[in-house]
């Protein structure tokens, strides 16, 4: 299982979007995306709304479960661009973006 990790805010707190992923065979991954942060931080959160690609039959998932850090599994066959809006209990929000990112293991190819 891979793991990277992405642009961090600007501001009082930092907020990392991270991701894992793993192929399953057929050209297809199941992936995961959580906000990483301290915390003091992860306990500002109050949800996370992801944005992901439109073709997904639910585009956008609201998350609220502070316990894995905010984290969305889903999967698919392609990479695209995640947006997340976190917000804050304060009625703060703080938007990120993320590149999914997919990868062959060593010695597969693609179709």
């Amino acid at each position: 299982m891979k793991i990277a990790s992405f642009r961090e805010s600007e501001g009082r707190a930092k907020y990392t979007l991270k991701q894992d992923y793993k192929y399953v065979g057929d050209d297809y991954w199941d992936w995961g995306i959580w906000v990483e942060a301290s915390d003091e931080a992860l306990d500002e959160i109050d949800r996370v709304v992801y944005n992901l690609h439109y073709t997904f039959r639910e585009p956008v998932q609201t998350v609220r479960t502070r316990d894995n850090k905010f984290r969305l599994d889903n999967s698919g066959y392609g990479t695209f661009t995640v947006y997340a809006r976190i917000a804050l209990k304060d009625d703060s929000v703080v938007d990120l973006e993320h590149e999914l990112e997919l990868y062959y293991p060593e010695g597969e190819e693609t179709k």
